[in-house]
């Protein structure tokens, strides 16, 4: 229900016409759900996940997590090709899954516009709590730098 409410309110705080909503498998399904109902845009399962490869981001190494990205998740082309698409997940940790998988396949489907939007705010800090993430240098959001304010 949480994640549901933030897809909902990232679709009006970004909101983007497309031709589909796509959830970056399976972590972003609810937040997708959410922004999908609030754009009234269809949502659909455009990307399949391989469940036999684990958890990506907790490999100890870049090759590792870029090799088991590229085995772990499959587009479906007949959803992709032509279309607009909104994909969104729940966060945006290191970049590799979108790096890998996002920006090359879903082009290489032939999509006409890919739209990401993660439904967290920008992770600026590792956690302490998880071993995966050690350095601030690995975080997406800190090679991108800090986004700007908007004015009011």
């Amino acid at each position: 229900l949480v994640r549901k409410r933030l897809g909902a309110l990232l679709a009006r705080e970004h909101p983007l016409t497309g031709d589909l909503v796509m959830p970056f498998p399976d972590s972003g399904t609810y937040a997708a759900l959410g922004y999908a109902t609030a754009r009234n845009i269809p949502f659909e399962l455009g990307v399949i996940r391989n469940h036999y490869v684990g958890r990506t981001f907790i490999e100890p190494s870049q090759a590792i997590r870029d090799f088991g990205v590229k085995l772990k998740l499959n587009p479906v082309r007949s959803l992709i090709e032509g279309r607009r698409i909104v994909l969104v997940d729940d966060s945006i940790v290191r970049g590799t899954q979108l790096k890998n998988f996002a920006i090359k396949k879903l082009w290489d489907c032939g999509a006409r516009e890919v739209h990401i939007r993660p439904a967290c705010p920008p992770l600026m800090f590792p956690c302490v709590f998880n071993l995966s993430t050690r350095s601030i240098h690995e975080l997406a959001a800190r090679k991108a730098g800090q986004p700007q304010a908007r004015e009011a």
